[in-house]
């Protein structure tokens, strides 16, 4: 029996996401007696090798053309052919886009049951897990108990931290035939709009965003300069989306992504419920904001009352200094 993990690359490299995902395997297969197996799609030698010193005994190594549109279905019956073959009873993914995606429909497939959003490590009695995982907008935690025989985690990204050792992973072909599952894929390559090499926005652990208080898409390069000067990934409201001052891949809240950095500045931002949402996870968060009565100072742990375009400047000018002195 094993414990499977659903890994993903990303611009060459593992995901930070998936990394945090087979340690949370490991912890699994500590508690049940099992072994971690890790399902790696078109990866180099490089990349298993990662995933293996991240704790993967096994490495299921697939390599298909067909897997690289990231098509949902494909994904769901790869994933299921290798439950099966590895008599998996716990399958792990991260709680993002294919998470989201292929969990419930690998759930109803195996008859599974499913926790969507874990942020804690599993309380194991037997065969019935407990799982804690965050509600009502983050403002309560919820215990979910899973008895069925099959069980899917996925896990709230940035909700564990990552451990690389020297374990090396036996790394075995899995070719699993996915002829007979119906799909159309269809690849659009997209011109990006980050130049800067930002850490992908769900997986940043240094995030500065900002809101309607920047005025006007016009103003964002301070913004931009911030966050490429702390090394940070760039975030908006989702006014500033939806006024398409910034693009939608960078909404953080409710209806946008759920992020859990160590660091997050908003600038400019009210801090609505909504907006809320998506970023109450964060370990420090700083409000920079001219109205003293914005919601956001409640839930900040240090608020800065002013005009953003006086103190973003300083600011920048402050983190430069200060690296500047560490040369």
């Amino acid at each position: 029996m094993s414990v499977l993990i659903y890994t993903e690359i990303n611009k060459g490299k593992v995901k930070k996401a998936s990394l945090e995902a087979i340690n949370y395997g490991v912890k699994i297969a500590e508690l049940t007696g099992s072994s971690v197996t890790a399902i790696a799609i078109n990866a180099d030698a490089s990349q298993l090798e990662e995933i293996g010193k991240a704790g993967a005994k096994k490495i299921l190594s697939v390599k298909n053309d067909a897997l690289k549109g990231n098509d949902s279905l494909l994904i769901s019956a790869l994933v299921e052919g290798a439950a099966k073959a590895e008599n998996s009873k716990v399958i792990i993914f991260s709680f993002d886009i294919t998470g989201k995606a292929v969990a419930p429909r690998l759930s109803a497939k195996l008859k599974a049951g499913l926790v969507a959003g874990a942020v804690d490590y599993p309380a194991v009695n037997g065969n019935t897990f407990e799982v804690k995982k965050n509600v009502f907008s983050g403002k309560a935690t919820a215990v979910y108990v899973m008895k069925s025989d099959i069980k899917i985690i996925s896990l709230l990204p940035n909700s564990f931290p990552v451990k690389l050792g020297d374990n090396a992973a036996n790394v075995s072909e899995f070719n699993f035939d996915l002829s007979g599952t119906k799909s159309k894929i269809t690849i659009k390559e997209l011109k990006s709009t980050d130049t800067s090499g930002m850490v992908p926005l769900p997986e940043a652990e240094l995030v500065v965003s900002a809101g309607r208080g920047m005025k006007g898409p016009e103003n964002w390069g301070m913004v931009e300069e911030l966050a490429k000067s702390l090394g940070a990934t760039t975030a908006c409201s989702r006014p500033v989306a939806d006024m398409h001052w910034r693009p939608h891949h960078e909404h953080v809240g409710q209806t946008g992504f759920a992020i859990r950095p160590n660091l997050y500045i908003a600038i400019g931002i009210s801090g609505a419920i909504q907006h809320l949402a998506g970023v109450n996870g964060s370990k420090t968060i700083v409000v920079i904001n001219n109205d003293k009565e914005a919601p956001f100072f409640k839930s900040a742990d240090y608020g800065v009352i002013g005009d953003a375009f006086t103190i973003v400047p300083k600011f920048l000018e402050a983190v430069k200094k200060f690296k500047s002195n560490q040369n």
